[in-house]
């Protein structure tokens, strides 16, 4: 019976573990690491009492390329070939230490490597867009850092089937906000100058931030279970300083020529099948960038917006490690209309930016228990 909860227990794990990095293209919702999401479960100690580190990797990859205002996506972007298109990829290292039955502590350091490719920002000739001047950007290195403490809520010795754990912990600004590529066709005749890469491939958003979670999970059988969870990222900083570019492109943007440090959240849910090793879960998910900030100014430049997607993960359990593949798969997709888009708008227009979405992303990951 340990052997299967600990199978079925280690499913939901693995299952939110790269819940964001880098998520869903220019909505830039950075890597920030795996919540502990009840990595020290007592029917997992039961096996071996030794074990008081917890390593785990996870890469998740996707690429955006649908463009959307509001909940519409704007077709003929693809169409007519003028889509901005965004490849990046996430590498999370994290490591956990089991300090008792209570209490946990997590560091989670994550990797990026990112590349951009558009139209807009390369071909402007003289103030005037030349769409045959498609080029790329790209940035790669170290993303924002994360330290978190946990603690379950519930005794676990008298609450094996279900329990609840709280988190709170610390993002640093490890990661460059400030990362700088090629733009081409933007200098005097026509030349390529060194300029700040689009916000949605920063590596960091330049701010310290604090985290919120919530972990939840209870069984009903020897073959059944539900999971749920929930963060939220607290960035008090307004902005970063970085420009944009924006009024570059139009004196209207004017009030967007600096990026914004906005918070971020994800919420979770679903079930959870086991059959000996092998467990899948299939869930709801949620994540995106809010228009306001709980802390701090939220005007400059962001992209609000979220995802919701279908869940589907599976993972294989064996005596000390595990292995999963998840593939969220996205069922609405929303630009909202941020502060600086309203302040533009007038009752007879309503300014809603754009974002491209990717369909699905790819979560792999391997953890194991030392």
């Amino acid at each position: 019976m340990n052997r299967i909860l600990s199978t079925v227990f280690l499913s939901t794990v693995f299952a939110c573990i790269s819940y964001q990095s880098k998520a869903q293209g220019c909505v830039a919702i950075r890597s920030t690491g795996a919540p502990s999401c009840m990595l020290s479960h007592p029917e997992m100690e039961e096996q071996s009492r030794s074990d008081k580190w917890i390593f785990n990797t996870g890469a998740r990859y996707f690429k955006s390329y649908k463009h959307f205002k509001g909940t519409d996506e704007q077709k003929e972007r693809v169409l007519n070939g003028t889509e901005v298109i965004n490849h990046q990829t996430a590498i999370d290292f994290s490591l956990t230490r089991l300090l008792d039955k209570h209490w946990s502590v997590m560091v989670d350091v994550p990797l990026l490597i990112n590349s951009r490719s558009s139209l807009y920002e390369h071909g402007l000739v003289n103030g005037v867009n030349n769409y045959n001047q498609r080029h790329s950007m790209h940035s790669y290195g170290l993303g924002d850092i994360r330290i978190a403490l946990y603690r379950w809520l519930l005794d676990p010795e008298k609450h094996k089937k279900g329990n609840i754990q709280a988190g709170l912990g610390i993002k640093f600004a490890t990661g460059d906000y400030d990362y700088k590529d090629y733009w081409y066709n933007v200098g005097p005749n026509g030349t390529k100058e060194l300029r700040d890469v689009d916000q949605s491939i920063q590596l960091g958003d330049g701010g310290t931030g604090f985290t919120v979670e919530l972990n939840a999970y209870q069984y009903f059988s020897r073959h059944f279970g539900v999971y749920g969870n929930f963060y939220y990222l607290i960035n008090p900083r307004e902005q970063n300083g970085t420009r944009t570019y924006r009024e570059t492109l139009s004196p209207a943007l004017a009030n967007e020529a600096i990026c914004s440090v906005p918070d971020q959240y994800m919420a979770r849910g679903g079930v959870n099948y086991m059959a000996r090793n092998i467990s899948a879960s299939l869930g709801a998910r949620i994540e995106g960038i809010p228009v306001h900030d709980l802390v701090g100014g939220s005007g400059d430049f962001r992209r609000p917006g979220y995802v919701l997607s279908l869940e589907p993960t599976i993972s294989y359990t064996m005596k000390k490690s595990s292995i999963y593949l998840g593939v969220p798969i996205a069922l609405r997709r929303d630009r909202l209309q941020s502060v600086t888009d309203k302040e533009r708008s007038t009752p007879t227009n309503k300014v809603n930016g754009d974002a491209a979405f990717a369909d699905y992303t790819i979560n792999v990951g391997f953890s194991i228990r030392l």
